[in-house]
This record gives structure tokens, C-alpha cells and sequence, in this order.
């Protein structure tokens, strides 16, 4: 029994370790297809956009995130802040950057009146009667742009069947290992993985880095009031909208998010309510992602269960090459800023798998503070959380 056992496992983890490697060459060769794809020139479409930027709370590089904002080389826009609860600590710092751009259309709405259990989506929905343009750009409140990312998003939008358009996003760590940790998964296992899926699917989701949507189609779905009941609120915005008939675009632009951990139970929690978002959202994919995602683990691994075989050694030594090239690839295309950090490599592919296992172990997450669950479905319960283990949090 204990030798079939083993023999079972060894094929699994030899499959498993292939499979890592073949991923890592397609994610590769993704990156670098979306490089050149960097290159292009946006198309010179310029309809007025209201941003809308919902903050909660107080986030490390806040003030200069929502100041890139404001400073944008485009003809006609307006920025919405949006907060729920009127002694809200971003508020002053909201003040000061509006204070500093006199000339730019831009408003604060205070607004407690919650809609569902997204608690962002409500900020959203008391939001949108300040807007005044027909192209709505929300964009999350750690996210920093350049001064040509209106005009980049804006020129998704020419095709009249494009409903919504999103960006990905890299990862900029503020100083600590944790925050080290996570701008590297950003970087180096979300970015590529989404490259990968897109090269063998259509786009039928958005990211919070940017949700760019036309009015006309968010209507079509009900408005953001249709996002309120679901955790991932940018992935259903872009499944909404393209149920619809209209196309999802991912526009070449790439938003710099500013990754800052407190520490590593605060990437643990952040990193499982990804985790279980995802599971919730695409549960077959996610459960496969570990192939990809802990490639370097599962090599290592049946580095062990070989006994230090010799063809163990190079699947591992293969995966961690492989993974090297990509980690410099992305840099690359992505123009994260230095210093490059390949030596977190192995400690970071051992975190992924740690999280992926752990996301199976319930289906609580947090947000802002906030215990929540996750059904099945992607759905929030009324009261925000099941009873019984599915409201623990690790």
C-alpha cells in the first residue's frame, strides 16, 4: 500500500512540477508580448471622464495617490472623492490635494448610506450623482498614476461596443520585508498569471486599479447597486458588463500600486482575502493556480519525495531559473523601480502555497478591519458574515 502511495504522489508531484515549468514559460512569453504592446501609442480619444476615487481610512503614500489623480494631461475631467463616515481621517488629506488643484473640477461627497454588504460599492453608489460625464474611471485609493493615464484608459473607448476597460497594476513596496513580500507577488505571480489567462480567453473582468466603465453600460447592469451584494466587486463589474454584450479591454497601461504591509499577519489577511475572492469567483481555476503560482515548491518537493534526485535537482533548479527570467522580464515591462529582489523568490513561492492551502480552510476574510464571509457565489450575507467556523478570519 505505502509503495503504491508513493509512487502515486511522485507522478503527482512530477506532473505538478511540469506544469509549473510550462506555465513559466508562457508567463514569460506573455510578459514580454505585453512589453511591446506598451509601445503603442494610445488612440486620440478624449470624451470628459469623472473619476471616482472611494477612500476609507488613512494609507501610507495617500496624499501623493490621490494627487496623481488631479494632475492628469487631459482636456475635461472631474474627480469625485467619495468617504462614508463623516470623521474619516483621509478626509483633511482629501481637502488639501483638492485645496492644491483650484482650478480642477473636483468634489467631496460624505455620504454614510450603505447599499449591500460591499461597503466600497455604497461609497460608489453615493458617488455617482455628482458625476457628471458619461465615461466613469474608479480607480482604488492606494493606486498612483502618471500624467497620461486618463488619456490611455480614455482611448479604450472609441469602439462604441467596448463597455468597460481596466489596467493592471505593479507593485511599488514601501520599507519592511512584509511589504517586500507582497509588491513581489504583484509583480511577479498576480501580473503574469492574468497575461497567461488572457492569452487562452477573452477578458470578462476588471481590476480595482482601474474600473473604467460607459455610463450606458453601467445602466445596463443596474449600476454599481448591481456590484453591492459581492465581495470582488471589480471582477463582477467586468462579468456584468460583458453578459451584456459589450467588451472588456485591457488597456496597456500599468498603475503603480503602493504595497504597504504592517506587518506579516497583515499580509497573511490581505493575501487570503484575495485568496478566497478569487476561489469564490473561479473556483476550478483557482484550484489548478497552484500549479503555476508554487511551481518552485512543487519542484522542491519532489526534489524530496526523489530523495535528492538528480532529476529533481533540475526541475527545481529549472523552476527557479525560470523564475528568475520572469522576475526580470516584469521589471522590465513594467518599470518597477529598483533594487530587484530575485532572493525572495523561493520564501515568496512558499508563502503562495501556504495561502492557497489555507483559503480552503474557510471563508472569512477582512477588509478594512471588516470581518466578513464569502459565500460560494461570491456573495456577502446581509449581516456580513455566516455564522459558525465560515466567520473565522486567520
Amino acid at each position: 500500500m505505502l509503495p503504491s502511495l508513493s509512487r502515486i504522489l511522485i507522478g503527482v508531484l512530477l506532473a505538478a512540477s511540469l506544469g509549473g515549468i510550462v506555465y513559466l514559460v508562457a508567463a514569460v512569453r506573455s510578459v514580454a508580448a505585453f512589453s511591446r504592446r506598451r509601445g503603442e501609442k494610445p488612440a486620440d480619444v478624449l470624451p470628459p471622464v469623472t473619476v471616482l476615487k472611494p477612500i476609507c481610512g488613512l494609507e501610507h503614500g495617500l496624499y501623493e495617490n490621490l494627487r496623481s489623480f488631479c494632475d492628469q494631461d487631459y482636456p475635461e475631467f472631474q474627480i469625485v472623492f467619495g468617504v462614508r463616515d463623516p470623521d474619516d481621517p483621509a478626509i483633511p488629506v482629501i481637502r488639501r490635494v483638492i485645496d492644491e488643484f483650484p482650478g480642477q473640477d473636483a468634489v467631496l461627497v460624505v455620504d454614510e448610506r450603505a447599499v449591500g454588504g460591499n461597503l466600497k460599492v455604497s461609497n460608489l453608489v453615493n458617488m455617482v450623482p455628482t458625476a457628471r460625464h458619461d465615461l466613469l474611471v474608479v480607480a482604488d485609493s492606494d493606486m498612483r498614476v502618471d500624467r497620461n493615464y486618463l488619456r490611455a484608459v480614455a482611448s479604450q473607448f472609441g469602439d462604441p461596443g467596448v463597455g468597460a476597460a481596466t489596467c493592471l497594476y505593479s507593485g511599488t513596496p514601501s520599507p519592511g520585508l512584509p511589504s517586500a513580500l507582497g509588491a513581489i507577488y504583484v509583480n511577479d505571480w498576480f501580473f503574469p498569471s492574468v497575461l497567461v489567462a488572457l492569452a487562452i480567453q477573452e477578458l470578462r473582468f476588471c481590476f480595482g486599479a482601474t474600473m473604467a466603465v460607459r455610463r450606458d453600460a453601467l445602466a445596463a447592469i443596474g449600476g454599481f447597486e448591481a456590484l453591492a451584494p459581492y465581495l470582488a466587486d471589480d471582477y463582477m463589474l467586468g462579468d456584468l458588463v460583458a453578459r451584456q454584450g459589450y467588451e472588456v479591454r485591457l488597456c496597456p497601461y500599468v498603475v503603480e500600486c503602493v504595497v504597504s504591509e504592517r506587518g506579516f499577519r497583515s499580509l497573511f489577511a490581505h493575501e487570503i482575502r484575495w485568496a478566497r475572492t478569487v476561489r469564490a469567483c473561479r473556483p476550478v481555476g483557482y484550484a489548478f493556480s497552484v500549479i503555476g503560482n508554487c511551481a518552485v515548491s512543487m519542484a522542491g518537493l519532489f526534489l524530496l519525495i526523489t530523495r535528492f534526485s538528480i532529476p529533481g535537482a533540475a526541475l527545481l533548479a529549472l523552476a527557479i531559473a525560470l523564475r528568475v527570467v520572469l522576475h526580470g522580464r516584469v521589471r522590465s515591462a513594467v518599470r518597477v523601480p529598483p533594487p530587484a529582489t530575485p532572493w525572495l523568490i523561493p520564501v515568496r513561492d512558499l508563502i503562495c502555497l501556504a495561502i492557497w492551502a489555507a483559503s480552503f480552510l474557510g471563508r472569512g476574510v477582512k477588509w478594512k478591519n471588516w470581518p466578513l464571509a464569502v459565500r460560494p457565489d461570491g456573495r456577502i450575507p446581509p449581516n456580513g458574515a455566516d455564522t459558525g467556523h465560515e466567520n473565522s478570519v486567520p
